[in-house]
């Protein structure tokens, strides 16, 4: 599976972004996925997180209420609606899919991702 992000950029606090990752492959509808972030100098954070059915979703506790991570599978991508952006969002935003194919296992961890997107930028001004 290869991954693609893309929708970064510079936005001013409470504003909103949505982010897009572009699967390869038709077995894209098979993997759960999850988009993590980084900041300088701290490590690489969870921030959502959607099954392979796309039934559940999963939040990290400081996007709750303001992100939304969606799927369209018939277009292979996997997206993630950022609203009342905070300056403490800002970070490189990576998407990843999960180490297996139908298994939602893991998917607030690093560990529960085989595949990474290169990254996109999201930078909130205060």
């Amino acid at each position: 599976v290869q991954l693609q992000a893309s929708g970064g950029g510079l936005v001013q606090a409470g504003g909103s972004l949505r982010l897009s990752c572009a699967a390869s492959g038709r077995t894209f509808s098979s993997y759960a996925m999850g988009w993590f972030r980084q900041a300088p100098g701290k490590e690489r954070e969870f921030v959502a997180a959607i099954s392979w059915s796309g039934g559940s979703t999963y939040y990290a506790d400081s996007v709750k209420g303001r992100f939304t991570i969606s799927r369209d599978n018939a277009k292979n991508t996997v997206y993630l609606q950022m609203n009342s952006l905070k300056p403490e969002d800002t970070a490189v935003y990576y998407c990843a899919a999960a180490r297996s194919r139908f298994s939602d296992y893991g998917l607030n961890g690093l560990n529960g991702y085989g595949y990474w997107g290169q990254g996109t930028q999201v930078t909130v001004s205060s």
